[in-house]
């Protein structure tokens, strides 16, 4: 029997439930489809397409290390498959099952033409899975922890297979590159390569490095200066380690390693949330948020802007956002502080950021992006109150962000721990450094009225 295994965003060989079943009933054709017609608008944003040409580069070579090798193709998924089907004889396909609303519209089409297993892999639990006792899906992320907590550990990982039987005869594959999935006029994805190495070697290098420094995770993550998080999230998202890898690696180490379990915990929330409402990043989940008045003035353009390249005067903001645009990524408390400022400070409504997120991001995750965006916006099922205005210098400061700025803000790497948090109060601000485009208070006033206004 030959079977096709239909890699999505599950690009490894260990624990791999489709490879594995797959393998076991015989020959495979691993097969990765390039489908910008099903997500619409939810297509792939150019950073995501940077980390993919690489994870994909890397994927085939460990294929071929195995006796395999992986098949592109592009355009409609269930077409496509149909297609490499016919030309091999294949019987069946394989795939681990995903949750995003395109995804879930892909396999209900290739399941009206072709046979789909679908197996189980990218997360602690199957999402929807996790129930009260009436039997009905959570959306506070609290009782739903405290039930998956109860059905956890997560089983041990499935050993990837050492060798697979190749079909009868190799279909034809498009090129990688041909896909031109990687930035060129102009390269703005220089300074990713050296930030990350995508693909499943490289998440093992990266689990493994922070599964010894696991046990302090509570008391280093907040802090932007040190490396206090995992940075797995992009690793997670594409699939290339499994969650329950992650578990096993680090569930032992002690400390406050049950605080990083637990986000784990947030990623399985996140996507039993969208689950729950497919369309969670294009609408507020409190219908009363339909009703905030976000800006519409003649400077809101430029507000944006600024935000968006890291010129608003507020150096945490600044020196995330210009890490966001340098790497791909950004420090987990600093993506709060930035999220904040744009949709209390700016006023301006959180779809705007989660696009841009989606765009920018190389760990644009979906159901995560959205949950996180609706949470900060308090338009979130489980969300914060509006009127929650963090304050972003005193946040630089509690949170030790000095080292942080000096290093993504060149231009006030000479000031003082004292001064760099906020230079313009300072007296210390450079010429080539903006002003704040907003004060804070103004800010906060502003969006509490919007805030009133809405409640009527």
């Amino acid at each position: 029997m030959t079977s096709i295994v239909w890699f999505r965003r599950d690009l490894r060989l260990a624990d791999q439930a489709a490879l594995v079943a797959a393998a076991a009933r015989g020959a495979v054709i691993p097969v990765y489809i390039l489908d910008d017609e099903t997500p619409k608008h939810r297509k792939l944003g150019g950073a995501s397409r940077w980390w993919l040409h690489h994870s994909l580069a890397s994927l085939d070579q460990s294929l071929r290390e195995r006796g395999a090798r992986l098949i592109l193709r592009r355009g409609r998924c269930d077409d496509q498959l149909a297609v490499i089907a016919q030309e091999t004889g294949a019987t069946e396909v394989h795939a681990l099952r995903h949750y995003e609303p395109w995804w879930r519209n892909a396999e209900r089409a290739v399941a009206q033409r072709l046979t789909l297993h679908c197996h189980d892999g990218n997360y602690l639990a199957p999402p929807g899975s996790i129930v009260s006792g009436q039997g009905t899906p959570y959306k506070i992320y609290t009782p739903f922890w405290r039930a998956l907590s109860a059905t956890l550990p997560p089983p041990e990982p499935l050993a990837a297979p050492k060798r697979l039987d190749p079909p009868a005869q190799w279909p034809a594959s498009d090129a990688l590159d041909d896909w031109g999935l990687l930035p060129t006029k102009p390269d703005w994805a220089k300074g990713f390569a050296a930030e990350w190495t995508p693909g499943e070697a490289g998440a093992a290098e990266r689990l493994a490095a922070f599964a010894d420094r696991a046990a302090r995770y509570e008391e280093q993550r907040n802090l932007p200066s040190i490396e206090g998080t995992s940075r797995l999230s992009p690793h997670l998202h594409f699939g290339e380690i499994s969650p329950a890898a992650a578990w096993h690696a680090v569930a032992g180490k002690g400390g406050s390693v049950g605080t990083f379990l637990g986000e784990l915990g947030w990623r399985d929330y996140a996507q039993n949330i969208v689950l729950q409402f497919p369309d969670y990043a294009a609408r507020n989940a409190k219908p009363q948020f339909d009703k905030l008045a976000w800006r519409d003035d003649a400077r809101v353009a430029d507000d944006l802007k600024a935000w968006q390249q890291g010129r608003t005067g507020y150096p945490i903001v600044d020196a995330g956002m210009r890490q966001l645009w340098a790497s791909g990524w950004m420090h987990n408390r600093v993506r709060m502080i930035a999220a904040y400022f744009l949709i209390k400070h700016l006023l301006i409504d959180w779809r705007v950021g989660e696009r841009w997120f989606w765009d920018t991001l190389v760990d644009a995750d979906y159901a995560s992006n959205a949950v996180n965006w609706q949470w900060v916006a308090g338009s979130g099922v489980d969300a914060n109150i509006f009127s929650r205005i963090m304050a972003p210098l005193s946040q630089s400061e509690k949170f030790d962000a000095a080292g942080y700025i000096r290093h993504w803000v060149p231009e006030l790497r000479g000031l003082s721990d004292a001064a760099i948090h906020d230079p313009e109060e300072a007296g210390a601000r450079p010429r080539d450094y903006p002003r704040k485009i907003i004060g804070h208070r103004e800010a906060r006033e502003r969006a509490l009225a919007a805030a009133a206004a809405m409640r009527g």
